[in-house]
């Protein structure tokens, strides 16, 4: 595909782990990648190739943001499920009219959040769920970089390359857990300017029927990186300072397949969770991350498709992370849509 290899080679390795067969690569400039070719795949350019093979059961849309709308409708109007990377479409009335089409024809369609399956926040929910904490009231979820030449390098605002689009699997992880917040404020800023680059979010969730507030926050100029989640109940407190690791991992080809370690932690990288005991003293335990598995995703899509089981991202979801992250653009920028509250 166009882009780079991360998310095709995190496609064969899970197939891999499943027994599934990918047979056929779309590459739409073919010959320009550099990345070594995968044996057994082959890879067209033409497009028609994919849409009229009748062995092909699945296709699935890794392309720039820009045409995933047009190349998942061809796919569905093909006959094919069709799989759409996140953020899934530029916009909420392209998502209805792609679900409404795959309704008509009776096909499966899903946004690809693997991320869901991502370790520090297996682990959050973890100690969500674990009692330790007590009542949990808020949560923070943070996912930083310190990476100042990709917003310098960008000069005029785009909502494609808009920070909150290409990082909202983070809202999606809270939406797909908690459901749709009943309450939201979002904060968007351009920290190199007016008219450049959507640089930092900061959405807050309210959920006041569970007492909760989930503070989800990212930027592209945090040289110290905050920690990756925190969880606060009356009881206690759980920090997991660091992210998932299977993303570096899968960027350095260093895949499961003969690496057992493969997107684990450390101990040393393991979260603590902070309790009272009965004199009223701090006590720190280490918690076990929960091992992250991107390959769980691919699981469930089979079950899906093969034994009609209920997909893990459901149409309904996408659509509120849709409404969610355009209406927060828009907010920002006028000249993108007309302005809508939040």
């Amino acid at each position: 595909m166009e882009k780079a290899p991360t998310a095709t080679i995190f496609l064969m390795y899970c197939a891999f782990k499943i027994n599934l067969k990918s047979k056929k690569i779309y590459e739409r400039h073919l010959g320009r990648s550099s990345w070594e070719r995968i044996e057994g795949v082959s890879y067209i350019y033409d497009l028609n190739d994919f849409l009229n093979d009748p062995e092909i059961k699945l296709i699935v849309i890794s392309t720039p943001l820009s045409s995933h709308y047009e190349y998942a409708k061809k796919v569905l109007e093909a006959g094919k499920n069709c799989l759409v990377e996140k953020p899934f479409t530029e916009t909420t009335a392209e998502a209805i009219q792609l679900f409404k089409l795959a309704e008509e024809k009776d096909l499966r369609l899903e946004a690809c959040q693997n991320r869901r399956f991502d370790s520090d926040f297996l682990t959050a929910v973890k100690m969500t769920e674990s009692g330790k904490l007590g009542e949990v009231f808020e949560i923070e979820s943070n996912y930083d970089y310190y990476r100042p030449e990709v917003p310098e390098n960008i000069e005029k605002f785009s909502r494609t390359t808009s920070f909150l689009y290409a990082h909202c699997h983070s809202i999606d992880q809270i939406i797909g857990y908690f459901d749709k917040p009943e309450k939201i404020h979002c904060d968007l800023h351009q920290l190199m300017g007016e008219g450049r680059m959507n640089d930092y979010f900061d959405v807050d969730m309210y959920y006041p029927s569970r007492n909760l507030k989930v503070a989800i926050r990212s930027s592209y100029f945090m040289n110290k990186l905050r920690d990756s989640l925190r969880v606060y109940g009356k009881n206690g407190t759980s920090i997991k300072e660091k992210e998932d690791q299977q993303e570096k991992d899968i960027k350095r080809f260093y895949l499961p397949k003969g690496h057992p370690d493969f997107g684990l932690d450390k101990p040393e990288d393991y979260g603590t969770l902070y309790t009272l005991n009965d004199k009223g003293e701090t006590v720190e335990e280490k918690i076990e991350t929960v091992p992250g598995n991107y390959a769980r995703f691919y699981e469930a899509l089979y079950e899906t498709l093969v034994n009609s089981k209920p997909p893990v991202v459901k149409p309904e979801e996408t659509i509120e992370l849709m409404e969610l992250i355009e209406n927060a653009v828009a907010s920002m920028d006028s000249s993108c849509y007309s302005r809508l509250p939040m």
